[in-house]
C-alpha cells in the first residue's frame, strides 16, 4: 500500500472498455473505491440514492462500526467519554483533535462564559419572532443572523475569524435556545450567569432556578451533560452532511450550521425521541397493553412502527443507549410521582428484547428511546427536544466544517444525476 493509503487499483469492466479504480484503506472500517475519475475517463457516473454507499470525504473525527456497536470520537470510545468526560471537554476534543489539558479546558470554559450574552439588538430580534413558532425554526433563523451581528467573523479563509465564530456559536446557542423557550411560555428571558458551568447555566436560563432538590438538580445537570456528549457527533448523518455541503461553497460557519439545524428538524432525523413519547402515550391509551401494541407492530398491514428501536447504522445495541438507561432510572426514582411512561418504556424494552421477531431483525433500543423520557422528566416540552439535540450536535457540525475547510481535496459539492425524463422533443407552438 502506498503512503497515501491507496492500494493497487481494481478494474471496472463495462461494455466498450475498462477503467481502473484505486482502492483506498482507512484506519479502520470500510475500504473505498475512488470513483472521482469515472466520469471523465469512462463517461459514466454511479447511482446511489441517499448516498448510503458513497463516501463523500475522508475524515479523522468519528468512527462508527454499526455491526459491532462501536462509536468513537477521535479514537476515544463513547463509553469512556460518557463515564469520565464532560461535554466541554468532548467539544474541545472534536473541534481541536486532542483532549485539552487542564489549563486549556479552563481557558475554553472561561471564553465560552465570557461570550454567552447576546447583543441587545439580537435579543430584540429573537423577542420579536412569533412566540408560538416551532423552536427549531426560530433557532435556525437566529443562528443565521449571527453572520450579520458578527460580520467580522464570517470569512472561512481567516483562521482567527473561524476561531471567533466557533466560540460565539458554542457560547450563544444555549442562550438563544433558553430565550426562545422562555418567550414561548411567557416568561422573562434570563441573562447568562458567568459563575455557573455551561450546562448548569443553560438549565437556569431555561427554567429560572432550581427544582428545590439539590440532588435532583445535580442529576439533571449530569443527565444533560451526558446527553450532549452522546449527541455530539455521529459521522456523516443528514445534518452533518448538510453542514459540509453548504460549507463547501465557502458559506460562513453560521450559515452552514443554520442549514444543519434545518436538516435536523426533519422528522426522519431529529424527531425520533418525540416519536417515542408519542408511541408510549399510544400504549398508555391502550391501557398499558404492551402485548397488543407489539402485535400491531408485527402486523405489517397495521402500519404501526416501534419507535426508538433499531438504527440505520447500528445493527447491534446502540452504544449510546446503554449509557443513558441507568441515568433515566436514577432521575425518575427521585420524582415525587411515579412516571408511567418510563415504566411502560421498561416493559416495552423487556418484552421486545424477549421476542425473536425483534431480535432477529436486530431491533435494539437506540439513544432516542430514553432521552425523551429524561427530557420530559426535566420539564422540557416535546417541541424543545430537537433543540437540545442541536446544542449537543453543534461541536460535531463545527468540527466537520473546520476539517473540510482545511482539506486540500475538498471541492464544492455537486452530485450528479441519472436523467430519466423525456428525450428531446419538438415544440410546435
Amino acid at each position: 500500500m502506498s503512503e497515501d493509503g491507496k492500494e493497487r487499483a481494481v478494474e471496472l469492466r463495462y461494455e466498450g472498455g475498462a477503467h481502473a479504480l484505486p482502492l483506498l484503506t482507512g484506519t479502520e472500517g470500510d475500504k473505498a473505491f475512488e470513483a472521482k475519475t469515472l466520469l471523465s475517463h469512462a463517461g459514466m457516473v454511479t447511482l446511489d440514492p441517499g448516498f448510503a454507499n458513497t463516501a463523500a470525504c475522508q475524515s479523522k473525527i468519528t468512527y462508527i462500526d454499526g455491526e459491532a456497536g462501536i462509536l468513537r470520537y477521535r479514537g476515544y470510545p463513547i463509553q469512556d467519554l460518557a463515564a469520565g468526560s464532560s461535554f466541554l471537554e468532548v467539544a474541545y476534543l472534536l473541534i481541536h483533535g486532542e483532549l485539552p489539558g487542564p489549563g486549556e479546558l479552563k481557558d475554553f470554559s472561561e471564553q465560552l462564559r465570557a461570550n454567552a450574552a447576546l447583543p441587545v439588538e439580537m435579543r430584540a430580534m429573537i423577542d420579536a419572532l412569533p412566540r408560538d413558532g416551532h423552536p427549531m425554526v426560530l433557532l435556525g433563523a437566529a443562528v443565521n443572523t449571527m453572520a450579520a451581528f458578527y460580520a467580522d467573523t464570517v470569512d472561512p479563509g481567516d483562521s482567527d475569524q473561524v476561531d471567533r465564530a466557533t466560540l460565539l456559536l458554542l457560547a450563544q446557542l444555549p442562550t438563544i435556545a433558553a430565550r426562545i423557550y422562555r418567550n414561548s411560555v411567557g416568561e422573562q428571558p434570563l441573562e447568562p450567569d458567568h459563575s455557573l458551568g455551561y450546562v448548569e447555566d443553560f438549565l437556569r436560563m431555561t427554567f429560572g432556578g432550581d427544582s428545590g432538590s439539590k440532588e435532583l438538580d445535580e442529576l439533571y445537570a449530569k443527565a444533560m451533560d451526558l446527553l450532549l456528549i452522546l449527541h455530539a457527533d455521529h459521522e456523516q448523518n443528514c445534518s452533518t452532511a448538510t453542514v459540509r455541503v453548504v460549507g463547501s461553497s465557502q458559506a460562513s460557519l453560521y450559515g452552514s450550521v443554520s442549514a444543519g439545524i434545518n436538516a435536523l428538524f426533519g422528522p426522519l432525523h431529529g424527531g425520533a425521541n418525540q416519536a417515542v413519547l408519542e408511541m408510549l402515550e399510544e400504549i398508555r391509551g391502550l391501557g398499558g397493553d404492551v402485548d397488543s401494541f407489539l402485535a400491531k407492530v408485527k402486523d405489517k398491514e397495521s402500519g404501526t412502527r416501534l419507535m426508538g428501536f433499531g438504527h440505520r447504522v447500528y445493527k447491534n445495541f446502540d452504544p449510546r443507549s446503554k449509557e443513558i438507561k441507568g441515568l433515566a432510572a436514577q432521575i425518575l426514582d427521585r420524582q415525587e410521582q411515579p412516571d408511567e411512561l418510563f415504566e411502560l418504556a421498561l416493559r416495552l424494552e423487556g418484552q421486545a428484547l424477549a421476542d425473536s421477531y425483534f431480535t432477529d431483525r436486530k431491533l435494539y433500543p437506540n439513544v432516542d428511546f430514553y432521552s425523551g423520557v429524561i427530557y420530559r422528566a426535566m420539564g422540557f416540552p416535546t417541541t424543545m427536544f430537537t433543540v437540545l439535540f442541536a446544542i449537543g450536535r453543534l461541536p460535531g457540525w463545527i468540527a466537520h466544517w473546520r476539517e473540510q475547510r482545511l482539506d486540500p481535496a475538498a471541492r464544492i459539492a455537486r452530485p450528479r444525476q441519472l436523467y430519466v425524463g423525456p428525450a428531446k422533443r419538438s415544440y410546435n407552438g
